[in-house]
Parts: structure tokens; C-alpha cells; sequence
């Protein structure tokens, strides 16, 4: 946030919509520990919408990087003129709900709840009357309350390195009901990725998908 607050900053911070995150813990993490972060923005870029950009962080203990994060934000609408935009990639393919292993029952409150301990106070996440400020119909949840939430239950042992990737798709307009499905692989005893989706069972419409898994647990990965 302190990078994306800056006056040199090329896109505007209010109305950023998150798109996607990759990170890895090296290591836990106690709550008592002095941490250092430094925090950049790089590979600003055209996209059919407007322009992304991507925010990196790097959390240490002492000299020991202990922490890595990758988040993507899109400005819709805004088209800066270096920038050509990219041709479309075509219609996605078609999601069919699967069967869903939890369901999530969101507040009209869950943004101002996840503001208050995140300190990302985004008009967008915050009442409807904010977020139609902006252009949304409805506020909508956090892009990083969903991930949290999802890892959170899928299940790499928190005292091993792990790493999760997630894309967002459509938003969560608040109140929502969020079907959720986690499904985890690898042998009986050892522990493989988790994927994960999570959709709206009305529209049909998927609201993001990932996985997480151990770090050197190879590479495979899928839709969930």
C-alpha cells in the first residue's frame, strides 16, 4: 500500500482490482519476531482493459528471507498511451461447478471486518454506496480475505515451506454465498497441491481458483 500511495505511482490506487497472487513461505512466521519489509512495483503493462501492474514484497528476519509475495492489479479503464492494448485471448472455457466441499456465507459487513485488520480501507470493499462511487453495483470482497480464507483450509502444514497461487475471476458482491471446493492430491501419507476454486452457484460464475502446496512438492497443478 505504501507503493500504490506514492505520488510517482502510474495508476491510480482507488478502484485497483486484484487479479492474481503467487507466494511462498520459506518458513513460519511468530507474531513476535522484528520483520523488514521492502516492497516494489514492476512490469507495468497493457491489458485488454486497461493497465496492470505487478506489486512484489519481500519479508525478512534479520538477513533471512523468510517471506515472498506476487500481486497482479488491473486499473479498468485506464489506458496509459505506451502501452498497446493486448488482442483478446478468446471466450474462457465454459466452468462446470463441481461438487462443492464447503459453502461460505458473506455479510454486507465482510469488507469493512477484513478493512479493519488488513488496513485496506478501498472504497470499493466497503459499503454500497462507496463502491458505486467507483462503478461497482455492490461493494465486493477482498481478493486477499478469499485467498486467506481458501489456503487457510486447504492444508500444507504450516510448519513446512509452502507456496499457493491464486487467480480471481469474477468479484464477490457482498452479501454473497461462496461455494467452495478443495480437493487435495498425492499418495496416501504425503502430502501433494491442493487446488481450490470457488464459484456462485446461482450465475455459475467462478470467482477464482488456485492451489497451494509444499515447496519441492513438484509442479503439477490444475483447475479444481
Amino acid at each position: 500500500m505504501s507503493v500504490m500511495a506514492r505520488e510517482d505511482f502510474p495508476l491510480p490506487l482507488l478502484g485497483l482490482v486484484h487479479l492474481r497472487n503467487d507466494v511462498r513461505h520459506l518458513r513460519p512466521i511468530h507474531y513476535s519476531e522484528p520483520l523488514s519489509v521492502t516492497a516494489w512495483a514492476e512490469n507495468l503493462a497493457g491489458h485488454r482493459s486497461g493497465t496492470q501492474v505487478e506489486l512484489v514484497a519481500e519479508v525478512r528476519s534479520g538477513e533471512e528471507l523468510v517471506w515472498t509475495g506476487r500481486s497482479v492489479y488491473l486499473a479498468k479503464g485506464v489506458f496509459l498511451p505506451r502501452f498497446d492494448r493486448p488482442a483478446s485471448s478468446g471466450e474462457r472455457p465454459e466452468f462446470v461447478p463441481p461438487l462443492p466441499t464447503a459453502q461460505w456465507r458473506l455479510g454486507p459487513d465482510a469488507g469493512r471486518n477484513y478493512a479493519r485488520v488488513s488496513g485496506d480501507f478501498n472504497p470499493i470493499h466497503l459499503s454500497a454506496l462507496s463502491a458505486r462511487a467507483l462503478g461497482m453495483k455492490r461493494s465486493i470482497a477482498h481478493g486477499m480475505y478469499m485467498a486467506s480464507r481458501v489456503v487457510g483450509e486447504t492444508g500444507p502444514a504450516m510448519q513446512e515451506p509452502f507456496e499457493w497461487n491464486i487467480e480471481f475471476e469474477s468479484p464477490v458482491f457482498l452479501p454473497a454465498t461462496v461455494s467452495v471446493r478443495i480437493s487435495e492430491s498425492g499418495s496416501p501419507g504425503e502430502r501433494g497441491a491442493t487446488t481450490f476454486a470457488g464459484w456462485n452457484q446461482r450465475s455459475r460464475r467462478r470467482h477464482f481458483h488456485g492451489w497451494a502446496r509444499p515447496l519441492g512438492a513438484g509442479t503439477q497443478t490444475g483447475g479444481a
